[in-house]
């Protein structure tokens, strides 16, 4: 009897098509990891999910100056001066 991978977790038997090459290469690394390409292909798509679900830093996130100087001013002391011609 084939065992079955579950990880504790419920699986979906799915059909991918791939490169010819992509393939090749695949087999390759799995015979040398000694994995099954099913396993590197479910390690594949569970980082590529993971990374492509994760929200995006704001762009203004560290962007400010003045570092621990600053550190200390209320918000009113910061923007002082802040618009004036």
């Amino acid at each position: 009897m084939a065992a079955s991978y579950t990880g504790g977790m419920s699986t979906v038997k799915t059909t991918v098509y791939l490169d010819a090459d992509d393939y090749r290469r695949l087999k390759g690394v799995a015979t040398s990891e000694g994995r099954p390409t099913a396993e590197l292909i479910r390690i594949a798509v569970s980082e590529f999910v993971e990374r492509k679900s994760r929200r995006p830093l704001p762009t203004s996130l560290g962007a400010a100056r003045g570092g621990p100087a600053l550190a200390g001013l209320s918000e009113e002391e910061m923007l002082e001066g802040f618009g004036d011609s």
